[in-house]
């Protein structure tokens, strides 16, 4: 009998970092689905069906269907991209060998876009099933998976399938496309609206949804709807998010116009009870020839609705960008193509650059940012936050998880705000106290938050800020435009090293590089890692120090359009062995993860007397790239033995030098 996980002979691919087992699936077990521990299998697709496909003849059929998993809004995104071919082709790229081909191997390789960069994503194609059917999404065609797979992928990405439950439909929209998506509110926003701390000192507004702005791109852009409250959508239930695959202008009989909407739902099921649903009254308005041909229209799970009928049974509405063949976004305000793009990463970090809201006394320490426009045109500035992340056995970078709030518990509140600057000197108070020309105007717990407006040319100053002063997070500033743009980071003096000034500081600096084949090892999920450089130091015991006593910056040398993720752990060195030993350390003592997408990480910690090794590194293995390691450790105001001292840290000095040669 032949090996179920063997294809000619050759065995079939099995991904190690996420096995077919329940750790794939649960993450805490807070959802529904912890309820199928123990009961799933995993199938290939040839075990689940006589002939498997990716795409099914019949594009209808290729549409998500939603299965056990809430992760709605992750499906609104794909229906997307069965929209835009040059899109999908580049989250799944082409020429895969699909079952029966002589090349299969049982492996698919996706792309998402992660805080700037395009990130592969490989997995096996054993896939959850119950009973041997799939228990989370697939396609109305039984025999095509390109959906499953790619669900498995971007669960793989977040670290478990139950990290998809709920979600935004414009973090999956960007994540598919790299592009930018919008919210809008379809409900009255009136005085009843609860006031919050976030809303700062700017005029607090919220747009209104108005379908006719964005009739130039309604043939391409992205749009999915959600109702907040059980009573939206008849029996759709609340927090449930569904597609706009397209609407119209109809003539009735007696002349007037009503605008239709066509609803996708991702259960595959309609609603009941509106005019335009089934043979709702609606119908008999218009002429038999357009009402047939209307209906002809719709696929399984959809339905009409009138304009009427979506703005009462819906609360807000997901718009994401189009995007041209050429990879330019399309604005959802003009229908003009964005053909100018760049973005910077930064930091806000506590003590030195987090400082707060417009109503706080520290707003002007916030990261600054110069944009330069060359002529007059549209613009759109987004800011968008990283996730607050934790380790785990297999990945480096998992969402937290909290039993607070959700939409508050990933993301800080985040606000942009813009001011038109006549010269480059200037004084920054007078400045950030006058009224800016363009905002967010409310601090919102989004992922992203963008700011549009038509600006004339000139420079531009931009701060992006966190409500809470003090909080920390690391932050990727976009800017599309029509017209020819610049845009940099305003330097800000670096935080002193350590920030606690207390006593003396010895500082010193040493250049390394991560070199593919030999010292870039990646991160401590790989066994590599410890083939990465390593810097040795000592913690002498002249004092009995109970704050921070160590600071270690890691700063990589690479341009802010091509950054690597980084990070550094420090290992106690054991006494007796060389350090030359690394793979025989026990977990860090201090580390300072997850790796990120920024210029410069840092740590301040405080560590007892002993012997410490510092190794920097890339996320992923075999990224080459050089770095600078700067470390500074606190020393005792006492008169100390200068010589001995000295000779210690020549002695270091050199033995770093041998090993980065």
């Amino acid at each position: 009998m032949k090996d179920e996980d063997e294809c000619g002979g050759e065995p079939l691919f099995q991904d190690r970092d996420f096995p077919s087992e329940d750790s794939s699936l649960l993450c805490d077990g807070s959802t529904p689905i912890a309820g199928m521990q123990g009961h799933v299998t995993w199938r290939r697709p040839q075990e689940i069906c006589q002939s498997p496909v990716l795409f099914p003849d019949n594009s209808n059929l290729a549409h998500a269907k939603q299965g056990l998993l809430g992760d709605c809004w992750f499906l609104c995104a794909c229906s997307f991209l069965l929209k835009n071919k040059h899109l999908l082709n580049k989250v799944f790229p082409l020429d895969q060998p699909e079952w029966g081909d002589r090349r299969y191997r049982g492996a698919f390789k996706f792309r998402f876009w992660q805080l700037g960069h395009w990130t592969d994503v490989s997995i096996d194609d054993r896939l959850p099933c119950i009973n041997s059917t799939l228990c989370f999404s697939r396609c109305h065609s039984p025999t095509a998976f390109w959906v499953a797979l790619l669900e498995k992928a971007y669960a793989k990405l977040h670290g478990s399938y139950e990290r998809l439950w709920a979600g935004q439909v414009s973090e999956a929209l960007v994540d598919l496309t790299g592009g930018l998506a919008e919210h809008w509110s379809v409900g009255e926003f009136g005085s009843g609206e609860e006031q919050r701390p976030e809303m700062d000192s700017d005029q607090v507004r919220k747009r209104q949804l108005d379908l006719s702005l964005l009739d130039p791109v309604k043939d391409s852009c992205a749009i999915s709807c959600s109702s907040h409250a059980s009573t939206g959508a008849a029996e759709l239930g609340q927090h449930h998010a569904l597609t706009v695959m397209e609407w119209l202008d109809v003539k009735t009989l007696s002349g007037r116009k009503v605008l239709l909407l066509r609803i996708r739902n991702p259960w595959g099921r309609c609603c009941s009870g509106g005019a335009w649903i089934g043979s709702g009254a609606g119908w008999s308005s218009v002429d038999p020839v357009s009402a047939l041909d209307l209906q002809s229209r719709l696929a399984e799970g959809e339905f009409w609705l009138d304009e009427k009928e979506f703005l009462s049974q819906f609360d807000d509405v997901t718009v994401g960008y189009p995007i041209s063949d050429e990879g330019h976004l399309k604005s959802i305000y003009t229908g003009n193509p964005l053909t100018h793009n760049h973005h910077l990463s930064g930091r806000w970090i506590k003590g030195h650059s987090a400082g707060g809201s417009r109503n706080s006394s520290s707003y002007g320490s916030n990261p600054k940012f110069w944009l330069k426009v060359c002529e007059r045109g549209e613009v759109l500035v987004s800011l968008l936050q990283y996730r607050k992340w934790r380790n785990t056995k297999n990945y480096a970078q998992i969402p937290l998880t909290d039993s607070e709030n959700t939409k508050h518990q990933h993301y800080q509140a985040i606000a942009l705000h813009m001011w038109k600057v006549e010269k480059k000197r200037f004084n920054l108070s007078r400045k950030l106290n006058k009224t800016p020309c363009a905002s967010t105007h409310c601090h919102a717990y989004e992922r992203e938050v963008v700011l549009h407006g038509q600006l004339d040319p000139g420079y531009y100053l931009l701060v992006p800020s966190i409500y809470q002063p003090g909080a920390e997070a690391h932050f990727l500033i976009r800017v599309f435009s029509s017209c020819s743009i610049s845009l940099s980071a305003i330097k800000s003096p670096a935080p002193s090293l350590p920030w606690r000034i207390d006593g003396e500081w010895e500082t010193s600096s040493f250049q390394g590089s991560w070199v593919e084949g030999r010292t870039a090892g990646g991160s401590r999920n790989f066994q590599s890692h410890w083939q990465n450089p390593y810097f040795p130091f000592t913690v002498f015991d002249d004092t009995a120090v109970m704050s921070v006593n160590v600071r270690v910056t890691l700063h990589q040398s690479r341009p802010d359009s091509d950054l690597l993720p980084i990070g550094f752990h420090i290992y106690k060195s054991k006494e007796g062995e060389p350090e030359s030993t690394l793979g025989g350390y026990e977990d860090p003592v201090a580390s300072c993860v997850p790796h990120c997408y920024t210029q410069d990480v840092s740590l301040a910690c405080c560590l007892p007397p002993g012997a410490y090794t510092i190794v920097p590194s890339t996320y992923q293995p075999d990224s080459p790239g050089h770095f600078t390691l700067s470390l500074a450790r606190r020393i005792h105001r006492k008169v100390v033995k200068s010589q001995e001292r000295l000779g210690r840290a020549i002695q270091e000095i050199s033995h770093i030098s041998v090993m980065q040669s």
